[in-house]
């Protein structure tokens, strides 16, 4: 008797489920009713959408006149695109005086010392620290990384490093939200120092770094002393061959 209560309960319980939530396929004019909505409704103002807020229903405001996004110069020149015109990269660091009171772009120590440590910061997990691509990623399957050490990155000009950097490139997602335009400068500074690093020949350093590096060479190993002439046998005197007697013939004589 009990039993059938339960499978009555359990009808029941079916019954107000389809009365509130309908069947499966059935449109309703209301929204549906939620006890959990997560947060899914929002009283928030959407892209491209009517708004009653402004005086010109627009929810989506056009920006100030005059102002320009954070990080975007008014003129699109090498500095900031890397392209010398709209077909062909640009080489070189463009170099330039002080920004709103920051740090002048120039190849010195400083600035490749920054170049290091945005580097290191974001580039090195997938790059490796040597920039042969041997990341820590690698070691996770990820192995797409590619190598600075090759030819054609060697040969490649800085503003299509610059438009990598910034836009990304195959499987690399870009940084130009990032990484700020004077520091991927500063990494292409590093990145092509890494790249002297492991291509470098005794010519590229200077006469006082060539004088060091002699300075702390090992000097070869001394050659091994020729060996001395084998002593020739002194001659025996005469009369003193045995005449075919051995040594024992002597004792009993």
């Amino acid at each position: 008797m009990k039993l059938s209560y339960v499978f009555l309960a359990i009808v029941l319980a079916a019954l107000v489920v389809v009365s509130i939530a309908g069947t499966r396929g059935d449109h309703f004019t209301k929204p549906p009713f939620e006890i959990f909505p997560d947060m899914n409704y929002q009283d928030k103002v959407k892209d491209q959408q009517p708004s009653v807020f402004f005086a010109d229903g627009s929810a989506s405001r056009p920006p100030i006149p005059g102002t320009v996004a954070e990080e975007m110069p008014a003129v699109n020149d090498y500095w900031a695109t890397g392209k010398w015109d709209e077909t062909h990269w640009g080489d070189g660091i463009p170099v330039h005086d002080s920004i709103d009171g920051g740090r002048p772009l120039q190849i010195d120590a400083a600035n490749m010392a920054r170049g290091r440590e945005r580097y290191t910061i974001s580039c090195e997990v997938c790059h490796g620290a040597a920039g042969d691509g041997k990341g820590i990623t690698s070691k996770y399957g990820l192995n797409g990384a590619a190598s600075y050490h090759t030819d054609r990155l060697r040969s490649d000009a800085d503003g299509d490093l610059f438009n990598t950097i910034t836009n990304g490139h195959g499987q690399m997602f870009g940084y130009g939200y990032n990484i700020t335009i004077d520091d991927r400068w500063r990494i292409i500074m590093y990145i092509r120092a890494l790249q002297r690093s492991q291509n470098a020949t005794l010519t590229d350093a200077s006469s006082d770094e060539q004088a060091q590096l002699d300075k702390t060479k090992t000097p070869p190993p001394a050659a091994a002393p020729a060996p001395a002439p084998a002593t020739p046998a002194p001659a025996k005197p005469a009369g003193s061959a045995m005449n075919g007697r051995t040594p024992a013939t002597f004792l009993k004589s």
